[in-house]
This record gives C-alpha cells, structure tokens and sequence, in this order.
C-alpha cells in the first residue's frame, strides 16, 4: 500500500493549495505600474468604491457587500457602477446589521468574495481608487485578493478624508486647528458641511456615491484656477502618502 506523501496529504485536507492567477489582476496591476503622475486631476478615471463590513478587524472580519461608481473628467459617469452584497464565511453579527442593515438573510444566497473578485477587479482595472478612509476598504480586498489570487491590487488609491484634512490646512492654516476637537471628518458631516448631494449612509452604493461628490468637490477645491496634477497631490499630502 502506498501511503500520501505529506504535499498530497495537504492537498487531501484542502491546505498548501497555491492562489490561482488572475490575468484581469496581472493586467491591472501592469497598467497601473505605468501610470503617469504628471497629468491634471481631470485625465484620469477613478473607481470610487465602499464597502460594508462584519466589523473592522482586517485579520478576522468580512466584507458583506461593495458599492463602487466611476469618476471620469471629474464627473461621475451615469450607468457605470458595481453593487452586490457578499455572503461571508463567518457569522454576521448582529451589531452589524444595526449599522448596514444588511441582514443574515439578504445575504443567504450572496456569492462568496472569491466570486465576486474577478468581477470587481475588472471593474477597477487600470483606475485610480478613491474611499473614504480608503486604507480600511483596502485591506480587506488586498487580503482577499492575496489569498485568492497570489497578489494584492497595485492601484494607486486616494483618501477623501485625508483630502478634506488637506483642503481644510489650505483654507484655514492655522496650527490650532488640527486640535479642534469639534471638527469632524465622517463622510456624512463632510457632506453637509460642504451642501453636497445626501445619500444612504452605511449602503456600500450609497456611500459611494457620496464619496464620489465629496472627491470632486475637493479636487477642485485644492486644484483652485490651474490644473493639479496627481503628482502635486501626492506631494501636497506628504504626511498621508497613498495607500497601496
């Protein structure tokens, strides 16, 4: 009797299994090595993107659904969007639900995240991602896309809430106010300080979209009269540096 080899025996047991390539992934990530910084605001296209989550633990938490909608010229592009909720592999807890209102039984017959991947990936493909606290959306799909795939997403990704910070040094400069403990950077309190366009709060789409207007109100609120290109961007926020 031939008994497994320890490689086989790993595989019978459904561990060691090597990430399977991606070519919309390998494709992405080739397009945005060779992104060009130093074109104005407005030539690039952006994937404004949300997500909903079982808690905020990248380690041990899940996505539950995402929302992204398309920014091309600084204008959001109609018909263009992705929104489907996402059936974890872990319970959803209760405490959630409370905040998205995204119940255990909406998302009963969801397809899993290694489904909904390939879908999203070609969605973003060769596109700059903006979020509000983008870091957070990020490293839940890198980690899946890790697991997955082999590789994390290489766009290069824009926080709105590190622009409103940025925008709120340039209006108002002076060194006291990153102490004023009655500013707020949520995405809603941004919104209706700056009268944009309301919608849903905690609905991956919702949230969005509403990241989306936060964006372009505030690209061209740093950019001013004269073109701002993405490398101006990225070194006017030295202290908060893309995420990647």
């Amino acid at each position: 009797m031939n008994l497994p080899t320890p490689k086989n025996l790993l595989a019978l047991m459904g561990l060691g299994q090597r990430a399977s390539s991606l070519p919309a992934l390998d494709e992405n990530n080739r397009l945005c090595r060779k992104l060009d910084q130093t074109r104005p605001l407005e030539e690039y296209v952006y994937t404004v993107l949300d997500t909903e989550l079982t808690g905020l633990s990248a380690r041990k938490e899940e996505i539950v659904s995402i929302g992204a909608v398309r920014v091309r010229g600084l204008a959001i592009v109609p018909g263009e969007s992705f929104s489907i909720l996402v059936r974890p592999s872990i319970p959803l807890p209760k405490t959630s639900t409370l905040i998205h209102r995204i119940t255990p039984e909406a998302i009963a017959e969801a397809p899993p995240l290694a489904e909904v991947l390939p879908g999203l990936i070609e969605f973003c493909k060769g596109t700059l991602i903006v979020g509000h606290h983008v870091g957070l959306d990020m490293s839940f799909l890198n980690r899946a896309c890790k697991k997955n795939h082999g590789r994390p997403l290489a766009n290069p990704c824009l926080d709105t809430m590190r622009m409103a910070m940025l925008w709120r040094e340039k209006r108002t400069p002076s060194h006291y106010e990153q102490y004023n403990l009655s500013i707020s950077y949520v995405l809603t309190d941004l919104a209706r300080e700056f009268e944009l366009p309301r919608f849903t709060a905690h609905d991956a789409l919702g949230d969005a979209l509403q990241t989306a207007y936060l964006f372009i109100y505030l690209a061209k609120k740093i950019a001013g009269n004269r073109p701002l290109t993405l490398r101006e961007l990225f070194r006017a926020g030295q202290s908060w540096r893309w995420y990647m």
